[in-house]
């Protein structure tokens, strides 16, 4: 099933960190929400901190939410 958010963050791996995929392609592994503001400011939205990552309706969380990092 294709995703409708422009942002998904995969489910935690056996190390806990999470696939991060934007704009359909995998830019890395985050290990935490800090992890995936980095990301979205390199994908250009350079105001974004950790408060936007957790309420942002853009990201589509898999496997759990912001909170979850270990399987």
């Amino acid at each position: 099933m294709a995703s409708s958010a422009p942002v998904v963050i995969y489910p935690p791996d056996e190390e806990g960190g999470r696939r991060v995929r934007i704009d359909g392609t995998i830019l890395g592994r985050a290990n935490n929400v800090r992890d995936v503001a980095r990301f979205m400011q390199e994908a250009g939205l350079q105001d974004w901190d950790e408060m936007d990552v957790v309420r942002s309706a853009l990201i589509e969380w898999r496997g759990g939410g912001p909170d979850a990092w270990t399987m």
